[in-house]
């Protein structure tokens, strides 16, 4: 059944990552309150699941930073499915510490007891996942094994050889680690595996996932590691500039990354093999992708790596016009959504609409007292997903809330509202926009107000633990909301999406 777009149709949806869900443990996860938070979405009229990148984070718990730009989180993974397979044993709860590294071990010894006891179906399910998977899943179990070898240490303070990614010198270090690279993987294949299962049972529900693509790679990743080639970095892993963004909106000496930057004669060379690689993994994981700083695929701020802050920066011209042709062609369908906030040029804008890719839209951004501002409402085209914020900004209560008087009469001028209405004001003229696309934080759907954003740009403590509970969730808020969104007319056309696969597809790089 071919999978009908979701940018048909007017609709709308809210934006909750997993680790924000409920639950008993260090963070939330793919366990029986991610199957809540769908028959929630579907109860109040939402066709959408919006959610940050899913991969597997530095101690900083940034998604935004991974460690591989394809392997999964194992901190998403349900221990309650885990129990259910019966590979936990029923007591775990009793003794169970809601930490990180409890929680790694558990997984850890669970993928173990799996690997000795799974029957031949499943082991033949798990070979034909880490077959499908061959181009990414060996570089990074390698990466990982060594990681733990080196005591966590980045690789680009491991001995020589290793940094190096010399294939005799990794063979003979992972030498006696085959048990573990095996582990690696098969968590790979569980997370994979629970994961299809909640998006086919929000497909089930007529809830798409839109999921998120950070157009850099962390430095210190698999990616990196394997691939320096495709990097601006020498053998050693040091390049001369680093990825940032100048002065914006969020900050006034920029935002300094510190990313390898790529190398695009390189990746030309390859026809952006690696490239699509990236979109072949996130098109099996969601229905819809948002290309995070798609202005970078235009041209993209290059920082000297000695400097401190993102000022000294300059625009570099990227072949971004060649990259998404060689997407379109390799892939029929391309649900891309550009991520097209901060200095955009007409450059930028013409790269989007040669590829009919929707841009966005945010509402938090257009009280300016600029009539032609293009976060207003009756600026908005429908080629657009818009937003009342993301969740690089902070609630609409909260964002309101320290607004000046004068920003905050424009506000209701505008809107005509009182300072009582918010977030809902602002959730409605959102639902009222031409954009075919409308996208909640569940912070502001719940109206929620300071202390609860999700990330604040330019900053590393205090990120990425935002979570809620359903305690916090008012009984009537889902008729609340599908009454909004019906009358809008952006609850869709209803009904079940489509069917996925029951077996790991075949994997075609071919790139003509």
């Amino acid at each position: 059944m071919k999978l009908h777009s979701p940018f048909e149709d007017r609709r709308s949806g809210v934006l909750l990552h997993p680790t924000s869900l409920p639950g008993p443990w260090c963070a939330g996860d793919f366990s029986h309150e991610a199957y809540r938070f769908v028959e929630f979405l579907a109860a109040a009229g939402q066709t959408i699941w919006q959610m940050m990148p899913l991969g597997l984070t530095h101690d900083d718990g940034s998604p935004y930073q991974c460690l591989s730009t394809h392997a999964g989180n194992t901190l998403l993974i349900s221990l309650d499915w885990l129990l259910d397979k019966g590979w936990l044993e029923a007591d775990i709860w009793q003794t169970a510490e809601p930490t990180k590294q409890w929680r790694m071990q558990t997984l850890e010894r669970a993928c173990r007891h799996a690997l000795e006891a799974i029957d031949e179906t499943t082991r033949s399910d798990f070979e034909r996942f880490v077959s499908g998977q061959s181009y990414w899943i060996e570089d990074y179990a390698n990466f990982i094994v060594l990681k733990e070898l080196e005591n966590g240490a980045g690789w680009k303070d491991w001995p020589e050889d290793l940094r190096r990614c010399d294939p005799i010198a990794v063979a003979a270090a992972l030498k006696g680690s085959e048990e573990k690279l095996e582990l690696r993987k098969f968590e790979q294949y569980v997370f994979f595996r629970q994961w299809r299962e909640l998006r086919r049972f929000a497909h089930s529900h007529g809830v798409y996932i839109f999921g998120d693509l950070p157009i850099f790679v962390s430095e210190d990743s698999a990616d990196v590691w394997a691939h320096r080639d495709v990097f601006t970095v020498d053998e050693d892993g040091v390049g001369s500039v680093v990825a940032g963004v100048p002065p914006d909106a969020f900050t006034d000496e920029g935002q300094l990354w510190g990313n390898p930057l790529y190398d695009w004669d390189a990746l030309k060379k390859t026809n952006f093999l690696w490239w699509t690689d990236r979109l072949r993994t996130h098109f099996s994981l969601f229905d819809m992708v948002r290309i995070d700083h798609f202005r970078g695929l235009e041209s993209c701020w290059e920082v000297p790596a000695s400097s401190s802050t993102a000022k000294d920066g300059q625009w570099i011209k990227t072949p971004g016009l060649e990259l998404l042709s060689k997407i379109q062609q390799q892939f029929t369908d391309m649900p891309l959504v550009a991520e097209d906030l901060g200095i955009i040029t007409s450059e930028v804008d013409q790269l989007r609409k040669q590829f009919s890719l929707p841009g966005m839209k945010v509402l938090q951004f257009a009280f300016d007292g600029d009539d032609h501002n293009h976060h207003l409402p009756h600026n908005h085209s429908e080629d657009m997903v818009v937003y009342t914020g993301t969740h690089d900004n902070d609630t609409t209560v909260s964002w309101y809330q320290s607004e000046s008087d004068s920003a905050r009469q424009q506000v209701r001028g505008y809107l005509e509202c009182s300072d009582h209405d918010m977030p809902w004001s602002l959730i409605r003229s959102a639902m009222m926009s031409v954009a075919k696309t409308a996208v909640f934080p569940m912070q502001d759907i719940m109206g929620l107000g300071d202390g609860n954003r999700m990330n604040l740009p330019g900053t590393i403590d205090g990120n990425w633990q935002w979570r809620f509970d359903w305690s916090q969730v008012d009984t009537g808020l889902a008729d609340r909301l599908r009454e909004i969104t019906a009358r809008y007319s952006r609850v869709g056309p209803g009904g079940p999406i489509t069917e996925l696969g029951n077996v790991w597809p075949e994997v075609d790089r071919r790139v003509n």
